[in-house]
């Protein structure tokens, strides 16, 4: 039985009174809304939880893709992502963010040899 079948005889699924009620919010308070109670949701969470709780489930979430796909898909995910990083940018994309990193490591090494010597 089709979605509008359902409707017409009366009785919809949960799932499709979910989805036709979310219709409805987007229709009246827009894309902007749900980004704003993620957001509030989001942070909610990380005050309740702390920030490894996002740690936690995202290793639960890699064990479980493991399992399901093997490790073979991590590499192939990187290799699409870097491909398609490789069409998007300019040319002097790779040498920016190398010089980013480059300057980052200096960085945190500036700041550890500081921390050692305060903590001397």
């Amino acid at each position: 039985m089709t979605v509008e079948e359902t409707e017409t005889a009366g009785t919809i699924t949960h799932a499709q009174a979910g989805r036709k009620g979310g219709e409805q919010v987007l229709k009246k308070h827009g894309h902007e809304y749900y980004q704003s109670i993620g957001k509030k949701g989001g942070e909610r969470v990380k005050a309740t939880y702390g920030n490894d709780y996002y740690r936690t489930i995202a290793q639960k979430a890699g064990e479980t893709t493991k399992k399901k796909y093997g490790l073979d898909h991590f590499a192939d995910m990187g290799r699409k992502g870097g491909n398609m990083t490789k069409q998007r940018q300019d040319p002097e994309f790779y040498r920016r963010i190398g010089k980013m990193g480059a300057e980052a490591k200096r960085r945190n090494e500036q700041q550890r040899a500081s921390d050692s010597q305060g903590s001397s």
